[in-house]
């Protein structure tokens, strides 16, 4: 399995989905984020983007959003139970297991995702953590979780130009959480969780500040 040309091709979808503005359906605003979607090409589910505008630069942005190992996510992110880096590849991409807790009233029990991740930065200053599942010969599935799949998802932090302090924060999530989850609770529980990841994120890069 070529980890890296997943990783890249995971990288370019999120180009071509920040490039494309049509289709977009709003379907949850608040303060920090608004929450749109549209069927996902990529499986039998939608695809929902994340935008808003963070009260910090962007490198403390993505010094609390980073996919490394001992990074912040695991403190703020109340949907990351775990993080671990199964295998680096390079300096860019490498192999992770991300592991959640029960949520939405323990309707839906744990889950793990195994993807592969890309870290770029851009000429203009934007930083993008990229991702999409694999499969990896150390992660097979685990009894006690539901083994989820991550299709190309990631995040956009992008400098706002003359607010050094402002940062743009524009996601892209398209999970199917496997099991057998009715699609109502699923429908309710990614506008839901997207707006949580906002105003969690917009706490944690205050906290780092302070």
């Amino acid at each position: 399995m070529d980890y890296a040309e997943l990783a890249e091709a995971a990288a370019e979808k999120m180009g071509l989905y920040r490039q494309d503005p049509s289709g977009w359906r709003g379907c949850r605003r608040e303060s920090e984020v608004s929450v749109s979607w549209r069927p996902s090409a990529e499986y039998a589910g939608n695809v929902y983007r994340g935008e808003g505008i963070l009260p910090a630069s962007p490198l403390d942005v993505w010094e609390c959003i980073k996919p490394v190992a001992g990074g912040l996510r695991t403190k703020w992110d109340q949907n990351v139970k775990d993080f671990e880096v199964i295998e680096v590849i390079s300096d860019a991409v490498s192999v992770c297991r991300t592991t959640t807790s029960s949520a939405f009233m323990r309707v839906i029990s744990p889950r793990e995702f195994v993807d592969v991740v890309l870290m770029k930065q851009f000429e203009d200053g934007t930083m993008l953590s990229a991702a999409t599942n694999v499969e990896h010969p150390l992660c097979p599935p685990r009894p006690n979780f539901v083994r989820g799949l991550n299709y190309p998802c990631g995040c956009f932090c992008i400098p706002l130009p003359g607010e050094p302090d402002r940062t743009q924060l524009l996601s892209f999530f398209q999970t199917d959480l496997g099991g057998y989850l009715p699609q109502t609770v699923v429908d309710s529980f990614f506008p839901a969780s997207i707006a949580g990841f906002y105003s969690n994120l917009t706490k944690a890069v205050k906290q780092l500040k302070a």
